[in-house]
């Protein structure tokens, strides 16, 4: 059976489900759909809504931070916006040395539009593009 006839969520490993909760709540602006156990921790994962219905699963790990691919993207209509929503949040957005940035860390994306990344406190890297 093809999969893809269904949902599909992204799961991101942290060491500490508060100081998540203060990230992708309190900075990214998420909200949750669900608060469920993990592992041995009761309310040790939050399942987050993104795009109209449950998009993000959040969970405490000792695998936090272990990998330095993007591991989510959002495709956002007005990249500026939102780069400078999440900056007044507190959001940091990270430059790396191969890519030119401008001032808020928003660069071109290879065959075309911007790109932006930024890292959640374990160093979870997620991305923001645009078409233009």
């Amino acid at each position: 059976m093809p999969l893809s006839e269904y949902e599909l969520r992204t799961s991101i490993a942290v060491s500490d489900i508060q100081q998540a909760v203060a990230f992708y709540e309190g900075k990214l602006g998420l909200p949750v759909v669900k608060t469920v156990p993990s592992a041995h921790i009761a309310g040790g994962a939050r399942i987050y809504a993104s795009g109209g219905g449950p998009a993000l699963n959040v969970y405490q790990s000792a695998t936090a931070g272990t990998t330095a691919a993007t591991l989510a993207v959002w495709y956002v209509d007005d990249l500026d916006r939102i780069v400078g929503e999440l900056t007044a949040a507190g959001v940091e957005f990270t430059r790396y040395e191969q890519f030119e940035h401008d001032a808020r860390g928003i660069t071109p994306r290879a065959g075309g539009g911007r790109i932006a990344w930024f890292q959640d406190p374990d160093g979870n890297t997620f991305a923001l593009e645009s078409d233009v």
